[in-house]
């Protein structure tokens, strides 16, 4: 199973230079797992960014994914990854959803490098 941070997902969406890292994972959605914090992030973006119909479209494509949402039990993961780890809140939810369905995290984002279920790529 995968999981591509927001950031991934906002490279792939503008066909950024790392946006063939995360081609795989994205457009393998029988094995490509959603958080709704990542859905949130990215229509957010999207929505100032460009505009409504290109955050809707956004949020189409990404559920296509199997939608995981924040439960309980995945909060009280984060809030312990957050202090141990020292991540952010959000960068805490989605590897706590990530390691509850013990799958892959496909990002390029700074706070994950080094983490074992981590596929980091450098952002260019």
């Amino acid at each position: 199973m995968n999981i591509v941070d927001t950031c991934g997902w906002l490279e792939y969406f503008a066909a950024g230079p790392n946006a063939y890292f995360f081609a795989e994972p994205l457009e393998d959605t029988a094995n490509l797992s959603v958080p709704t914090l990542c859905i949130y992030e990215v229509f957010k973006h999207v929505l100032i960014q460009r505009n409504k119909d290109k955050a809707l479209q956004a949020a189409a494509y990404m559920l296509q994914g199997k939608v995981i949402e924040l439960d309980a039990s995945i909060a009280l993961e984060a809030a312990k990854i957050s202090i141990d780890l020292k991540l952010p809140m959000a960068d805490s939810i989605i590897l706590a959803t990530t390691r509850t369905l013990d799958a892959v995290l496909w990002t390029q984002d700074a706070d994950f490098k080094g983490i074992d279920e981590v596929k980091y790529i450098e952002r260019k």
